[in-house]
């Protein structure tokens, strides 16, 4: 394999100042970068370049939510196209080894990679190449594909479905209903990160580490939270987390009871959970949904949400 030159230098950013030097690459993250800084999603320990003088020829960084000392996600990783792809390989292959030996620990996993992509990336020659020349780096690291995910959006104008008339919405009472709920909803579940996580722990285990990392970092009103119940004391059909991460309103969560799927009822509960939003006044709502969870992309569809994006995740195996 090619080896970089040595005239090429590998190094983390000296501080927030060297912002502009990061960005001399593009990618549709940009624009969130100064922010997290500010707030300590990133550390500039935790953002790479690769160096031919001043010019980047790659870069990388990682993400975690506010609080949390270790990187939780590798979601920034380019190269610059304008190289011979043999020489873009290699670069791009030494500077992931290196940031990743000098940021995270011998015998810790590695964090997941997440790469946003045009829906359309198949199709289109120059995004496919930009998405696979990435994916390959990483392969050959190590990394395998572990599912792409539909990213859509919910845009005001779009006409609101009436209320269900037959299900019953109220708050949910504590944090433990909602765990009871979660960990059966993942009964049956297509959604291949639970999935995984369920090779190595219980259902209810994966339900509390969801609901820990991402549910608690919420800042916007858990009032919000939605428990769609049968009229008449039926029991809990489902229910539904529309929220506010760190940069849009989103359908963090949704899910039906294994007893009660097969009734169109998700269409139901994700509708409130979209009014809910919506009567916030919000500028646009935001959701996800693995590509194969065929059942779930249709209610999003039915609900008006059109795919603007792609979401391609990568992990490593555990170091044994």
């Amino acid at each position: 394999m090619t080896t970089p030159a040595s005239d090429i230098t590998f190094r983390p950013l000296a501080g927030p100042e060297e912002l502009g030097l990061f960005q001399q690459l593009s990618y549709v993250l940009d624009h969130e970068v100064e922010d997290d800084l500010t707030t300590g999603r990133r550390l500039p320990e935790w953002m790479w370049v690769a160096l031919r003088g001043e010019r980047v020829l790659a870069r990388l960084s990682w993400w975690t939510p506010p609080g949390h000392e270790a990187p939780l996600i590798l979601d920034f990783f380019d190269v610059d196209d304008s190289l011979d792809p043999a020489e873009r390989h290699a670069v791009g292959l030494e500077l992931v080894e290196t940031a990743t030996a000098a940021v995270i620990p011998r015998g810790t996993p590695r964090p997941e990679y997440s790469r946003y992509a045009p829906g359309d990336w198949r199709e289109d020659p120059h995004a496919r190449e930009v998405v696979e020349t990435r994916m390959n780096v990483l392969a050959d690291t190590g990394a395998r594909v572990l599912v792409e995910r539909l990213r859509l959006e919910w845009s005001p104008g779009t006409p609101l479905p009436a209320p269900s008339t037959r299900l019953l919405f109220r708050p949910a009472t504590d944090r433990e209903e909602l765990l009871s709920l979660m960990t059966l909803v993942l009964e049956g579940t297509l959604d291949e990160h639970s999935r995984t996580e369920m090779l190595t722990m219980t259902p209810r285990e994966s339900a509390e580490l969801m609901y820990e990392e991402e549910f608690e970092t919420f800042k916007s009103p858990r009032a919000w939270w939605r428990i769609a119940e049968l009229p008449d004391g039926g029991g809990p059909v489902g229910f539904v987390i529309p929220a506010r991460n760190n940069y849009h309103p989103i359908i963090a969560y949704i899910g039906v009871l294994p007893a009660h799927r097969g009734h169109g009822y998700i269409d139901d509960v994700l509708a409130e959970g979209t009014r809910i939003l919506a009567a916030e006044d919000v500028p646009r709502i935001r959701a996800a949904t693995d590509l194969g969870n065929v059942p779930m992309a249709e209610a999003f569809a039915r609900a008006g949400y059109a795919n603007f994006e792609r979401a391609i995740n990568m992990v490593w195996p555990a170091e044994g």
